[in-house]
């Protein structure tokens, strides 16, 4: 029974059939942890502009974005 599962596995046509299941399956259990707390969505979002922001700005929204985590918790 093993063998006849390897053998399924390893037909090309089969294989790039699980790894897209596995895949996929993958990339929305990230989009769902990552959107399913409020908290962690808007921590998120706020580091959205970063890579456009100066070093003071980007600076000073991730010491708020952790101070909101932190107090969050709390």
């Amino acid at each position: 029974m093993l063998a006849d599962f390897w053998t399924w596995i390893l037909d090309l046509g089969n294989s790039k059939t699980v790894a897209l299941l596995i895949f996929f399956t993958t990339f929305v259990g990230i989009v769902i942890y990552v959107y399913s707390s409020r908290k962690r969505s808007e921590r998120l979002e706020s580091y959205r502009y970063m890579p456009l922001m100066d070093e003071d700005d980007a600076d000073r929204r991730v010491k708020a974005a952790e101070a909101a985590q932190a107090k969050g918790e709390k």
